[in-house]
């Protein structure tokens, strides 16, 4: 028999090798790029993550609620699609923000020829739908502690690094002999607390700036929690 005339198959292509940004050194950390980067990533997960988690909640129980008749599968199968799509968009911001590279699993096995329903319980036995529809539930409370933290720590610090800049601001349009940490009264007694000396202000400069030194340490903790997740579930 001649090997010319038999079927072949292209050979598949190896997936891309997974690859993380590496960390910028302590010093530097707070004015690189990727710091803000993995910042960015941490806001923009937040309103991601709400309409990810919408979808596969919503999708999901509605096409539990509908199991008993014929139209739950086909809600459950196009929640499994729909949660490819979300996953890809994951790994697709995971490599702009991130610098991480993960391949893609790959396509829905379903055999030819065999009609809708085979297709159907093709997608619905698919693993990699699976596992990325439930990316979108076990991230989301992950996501908006990283949302709070971060941008809590990044504003804070440099707000408070830089008070030496404006603490002027305070006692010419505001009346305060500095900036005011507490004003309130209690048992008729009023009891407030101002940086206003030199010392005081310089002190509390120091505080900003270790906070703005430590935000990036704490944003790649944050962001390593998403790496490890769009390797082992979306990947």
């Amino acid at each position: 028999m001649s090997t010319s005339a038999l079927p072949y198959a292209a050979a598949p292509t190896a997936p891309s090798p997974v690859r993380s940004a590496g960390s910028p050194g302590f010093w530097r950390a707070p004015f690189s790029g990727s710091t803000y980067r993995e910042i960015g990533y941490t806001v923009t997960s937040l309103p991601i993550a709400i309409v990810g988690f919408t979808f596969a909640v919503t999708m999901f129980a509605l096409g539990l609620g509908l199991f008993v008749t014929v139209l739950g599968l086909p809600v459950l199968a196009a929640a499994l699609a729909g949660a490819r799509g979300f996953g890809a968009a994951e790994r697709g911001r995971a490599r702009a923000q991130l610098g991480l590279n993960v391949a893609g699993p790959g396509a829905v096995k379903a055999p030819r020829d065999a009609g809708a329903w085979a297709g159907m319980r093709a997608r619905l036995s698919d693993g990699a739908g699976w596992r990325a529809l439930l990316f979108q539930v076990v991230m989301f409370p992950s996501r908006v502690v990283s949302f709070v933290l971060s941008v809590t720590f990044l504003v804070t610090g440099w707000v408070v690094a830089l008070l030496p800049a404006y603490t002027w601001v305070f006692p010419r349009y505001l009346d305060w002999p500095g900036y005011r940490v507490f004003d309130y009264t209690s048992g008729g007694e009023q009891h407030a607390f101002y940086l206003e000396s030199p010392v005081q202000i310089a002190g509390a400069s120091l505080v900003g700036l270790a906070i703005v030194f430590l935000t990036p340490k704490l944003v790649r903790a944050l962001t390593n929690i998403d790496r490890a997740a769009v390797r082992s579930m979306l990947g």
